[in-house]
């Protein structure tokens, strides 16, 4: 989804049901199946650090798995792009979190807790970065090691997923990997539909509103700008389908030519600014430093222009001849 939406990321993720569905559908592992998911417990993942700075972007989740609590770390990550450091962040803010376990004494046997480290990543490059902490370091003498720090995080790599293709709420955090890939009307009115039915509940309605302020995000970015009041006025996800029913091919068709329209020119100005460059780079080394005029005239000159000028620097003898009207 362009434009990433943190604060409906924030708010679903807030939600145990979410935190279930995405520890059941995209972590491995037999643990799954000894969880007690009915124990899920969210705590405060702000810790004060050596520079008195306090974290508030991720969250710290605990769920019983058979007669001991597994931690889990979860942070949304938002960046356009891959962090290269992620496992070095990783390393402190576990580390951070078992400082805080040993304070409160939240021990099992005199130990610490399992602790899972999960990063969510919404972003469209590929995820490159190490996954290992000890792939941050560069290869220490001959003999040191085992002194290497050790830690291994999970990563969901939204855009790289293999999603069931039905448009049933199998998983609420598919749901939501769903509506990141941009569905077209018809597909986004069935995810609504679906998502709707089984969010009806009083349970439910946190969810569900959460819900809508990723599908409001989601719509703010593919209506058209004198549309977008109609989709601030929207409270609900049933309302966000009534309004595709009648409104959704049309939109998006108007977006998706304003969009194709507005890139044809964003590449043309670009071509005619490279254009520019290159003409001006070339006289000047044809004949010296050009006159501010001259540079004006580059500046502001349109696209059929600037190609008429560089055809005539390859064989004019002055200045003049090239800039000269004919």
């Amino acid at each position: 989804m362009p434009g990433r939406q943190d604060t409906g990321y924030k708010l679903l993720f807030s939600h145990p049901e979410m935190v279930r569905d995405l520890l059941t559908g995209f972590v491995p592992g037999e643990w799954i199946t000894e969880a007690d998911f009915s124990t899920l417990e969210r705590h405060n993942a702000s810790f004060v650090s050596d520079s008195e700075k306090q974290r508030h972007d991720d969250m710290i989740w605990r769920v019983r798995v058979k007669d001991r609590w597994l931690w889990v770390y979860l942070l949304l990550e938002f960046q356009s792009r891959p962090d290269r450091w992620m496992a070095a962040r990783m390393l402190v803010y576990v580390g951070l979190l078992a400082q805080d376990l040993i304070r409160r004494k939240q021990l099992h046997d005199g130990r610490l807790p399992p602790i899972l480290p999960l990063v969510l990543y919404n972003g469209e490059p590929r995820w490159r970065a190490p996954f290992d902490v000890r792939n941050c370091f560069v290869t220490p003498p001959l003999g040191l090691e085992t002194f290497l720090p050790g830690l291994r995080y999970h990563l969901v790599d939204e855009a790289r997923l293999k999603l069931h293709p039905a448009a049933t709420v199998r998983n609420f955090a598919e749901i939501l990997f769903k509506l990141e890939r941009d569905p077209s009307p018809h597909d986004l009115r069935q995810l609504l539909l679906a998502l709707s039915a089984v969010l009806q509940d009083d349970h439910s309605q946190s969810l569900r509103r959460a819900f809508n302020i990723v599908v409001k995000a989601l719509l703010r970015q593919r209506v058209p700008a004198p549309n977008i009041g109609e989709v601030e006025q929207l409270n609900d996800i049933l309302e966000a389908e009534h309004m595709l029913a009648k409104r959704g091919e049309g939109w998006f068709k108007d977006a998706e030519r304003k969009g194709k329209a507005e890139g044809k020119a964003e590449g043309l100005a670009e071509g005619r600014q490279q254009l520019a460059a290159t003409v001006q780079r070339l006289l000047t080394r044809r004949f010296g430093e050009l006159p501010p005029a001259v540079r004006e005239r580059l500046a502001q000159a349109d696209f059929e222009q600037l190609e008429i000028w560089a055809d005539r620097l390859l064989d004019a003898a002055t200045l003049d001849e090239v800039f000269a009207a004919r």
